[in-house]
């Protein structure tokens, strides 16, 4: 995807609307509990700082549903900006009224000013052309840089780049070099790891994978669907019923295909979904009545890694288990450190699968971890994402 970013336009003294993500946890009184989503941001927002653009940020925050709630302020985010950029950032009242009006219509160059939560106005949400506009008409520049947010057509994702010049940010840059190439022209073998609750889910991507792929391996709850589809029992296991068929088809496709389609070969049971619960490993095809799959045994995890060792590109989205739970966990943990330490591009498709390479501290390790959940899913089904597609082209 050939778009133009922040490097090709002229910003300089300019006024640049920039869409972030600043949807970050916070605790009970406000304090935020992970900043990683505001330090992403700092790249485009430094760059634009030292060309001397005057920078309007915007963003959501949780789910106001149009209506301004003091606990989806993004008061705090102005804090942590200007503690971690070292300049004030004056944040706004509101979206396109007074404060963001008298604000960003008296900026010097170099400034930050932080709008309100674009969702305080039901009306981000609907796209609405009115709202889009009189928010372009704060800026001269459009910047979207909010990955996260790119499948959504709303009207700061999208919206705006009808009446703005539209470019990408450093982050979605990143995204799409890396997700983009891994997808158009990877390095192989290309191998793909699916984890997750549902084969349903993943329908779109697992399809689109199997045009792409030279392997994909099957993690997950999702994979005693493909168990119960040829005739083995699951015990209590979560199995969609009404998917078998498909996932007959969706092995066939990938034997058609040439696709090695790997499933697990043994599984952790458990008797409930609790920390403590007994648990016990058994083969796939003979999990006991009343027992639970909630994560791949040992038998898998040497077979799993034994194919990414020759890789040259992992995509992985999703994880293996209940890796919430620790003696569930081990599964996604093992196949992290084996991406930790393969000769290849590893890119871990957000949500879950980012939160487990988080939790065990191997982020550093991964040669790109995307920030997007619902928007790396949509990309990796082959999707146009709207806030993608309203960038210019180069």
């Amino acid at each position: 995807m050939n778009k133009k970013t922040v490097e090709d336009i002229d910003v300089r003294g300019k006024k640049v609307l920039v869409r972030c993500d600043f949807n970050v946890p916070q605790d009970e009184n406000g304090n935020i509990t992970d900043n990683r989503r505001i330090i992403a941001s700092l790249p485009t927002i430094k760059y634009l700082l030292e060309k001397n653009a005057k920078v309007i940020l915007c963003s959501h925050l949780g789910r106001p549903k149009g209506e301004i709630k003091k606990e989806f302020s993004l008061a705090p985010v102005a804090r942590e900006l200007t503690k971690q950029l070292g300049i004030e950032v004056k944040l706004a009242d509101d979206i396109i009224g007074e404060s963001a009006k008298k604000l960003t219509s008296n900026m010097n160059e170099g400034e930050i000013v932080l709008l309100e939560n674009v969702r305080f106005d039901a009306r981000e949400e609907k796209n609405d052309p009115e709202f889009a506009k009189e928010l372009a008409s704060l800026a001269e520049v459009y910047v979207n840089d909010a990955f996260g947010t790119s499948h959504r057509a709303h009207a700061s994702t999208a919206g705006v780049a009808d009446y703005l010049p539209a470019v990408s940010g450093f982050l979605i840059k990143k995204e799409l070099e890396f997700m983009g190439n891994a997808l158009e022209n990877p390095q192989r073998p290309f191998v793909a790891i699916l984890g997750g609750k549902k084969v349903s889910d993943k329908i779109g991507v697992i399809n689109s994978l199997l045009e792409k792929v030279d392997t994909l391996i099957i993690g997950g709850a999702m994979a005693y669907t493909f168990f119960k589809a040829q005739g083995y029992e699951v015990g209590d296991s979560i199995c969609e019923l009404d998917k078998l068929d498909l996932a007959l088809e969706l092995m066939e496709k990938a034997k058609q295909k040439n696709v090695k389609l790997m499933l697990p070969v043994d599984t952790k049971v458990g008797k409930e979904m609790k920390q403590d619960t007994e648990s016990k490993t058994v083969k796939c095809t003979e999990i006991p009545a009343g027992w639970e799959g909630f994560d791949i045994g040992e038998e898998t995890i040497k077979l799993y890694k034994e194919e990414l060792k020759n890789a040259k590109t992992i995509v992985w989205n999703g994880p293996l288990g209940l890796f919430e739970f620790d003696q569930f966990a081990i599964g996604t943990n093992e196949i992290a450190k084996a991406l930790a330490n393969v000769d290849a591009i590893t890119i871990i498709g957000g949500g879950d699968s980012s939160a487990a390479i988080e939790k065990i501290g191997l982020s550093d390790k991964m040669t790109h971890i995307s920030t997007g959940g619902g928007a790396s899913l949509e990309f990796l089904e082959g999707k146009k994402l709207p806030g993608i597609e309203c960038l210019q082209e180069k």
